[in-house]
């Protein structure tokens, strides 16, 4: 389980504070397919970054299960990121030299035997993803659709706990939208990860989904900040 207890984010912007999270509280179940919804500017993608260790609060307390981040040491939030967090932007992030298995590994590059122990399950992960059929491509061969998808693939080679994805429809047309959040959906369905989803598009949120809906840096539905 994900909490979040009474999170802050405060900018500085020359001599100007910006708050973007204003005590924040939400709790997201482990193994749940969780939405963060709300208008641009409202702190979802703050949140987001923030749950995954890419940045620190203002003030306020994460816990991933029993874990607190805020008394982790640095090299224990890296190594956290590292090796339970798969990240899925809305810009795919690619290398352009590389192709589809090449991409999925280059988190493993740097260590060769590492690389070569995991090109199996690259190769076995892009054919679960639809794109058995464009393993030696370059991302400039393939449609934004299987770009992203190839981005899913590589968020998933470490087998994560936690997927965070950031609008990763953002530069999909309807189509290839809906063929990400399918293939997402079942490898969900597979293996039980724990999948949190920044949109504006909020036609690929099902009945069963959760939702965590923000306004002004704050959760908009959550029972425990409305009784707070």
């Amino acid at each position: 389980m994900i909490r979040v207890e009474n999170l802050t984010k405060t900018y500085q912007r020359g001599t100007v504070e910006v708050p973007v999270l204003r005590g924040l509280s939400c709790e997201i179940e482990q193994g749940a397919f969780t939405f963060i919804v709300g208008p641009s500017g409202s702190g979802k993608s703050t949140l987001l970054y923030l749950i995954g260790t890419l940045d620190e609060p203002t003030s306020g307390e994460i816990l991933l299960g029993d874990r607190r981040l805020s008394s982790m040491r640095t090299q224990e939030r890296d190594q956290l990121r590292r090796n339970e967090i798969g990240f899925i932007f809305q810009s795919f992030n690619l290398l352009s030299n590389l192709n589809a298995v090449d991409n999925v590994l280059a988190p493993y590059l740097a260590l060769p035997k590492d690389a070569v122990a995991k090109r199996s399950e690259a190769v076995k992960l892009l054919r679960q993803v639809g794109l058995g059929d464009r393993l030696d491509h370059r991302p400039a061969e393939m449609s934004g659709g299987e770009q992203q998808r190839v981005a899913i693939a590589r968020a998933l080679l470490k087998r994560p706990s936690l997927i965070l994805a950031d609008e990763p429809t953002g530069e999909l047309d309807t189509q290839n939208g809906a063929e990400v959040f399918r293939h997402l959906r079942s490898l969900h369905q597979e293996l039980g990860t724990t999948i949190v989803v920044v949109t504006h598009d909020q036609r690929y949120i099902q009945p069963e989904d959760r939702i965590l809906e923000i306004r002004d840096g704050l959760i908009f539905n959550n029972p425990q900040e409305a009784t707070g």
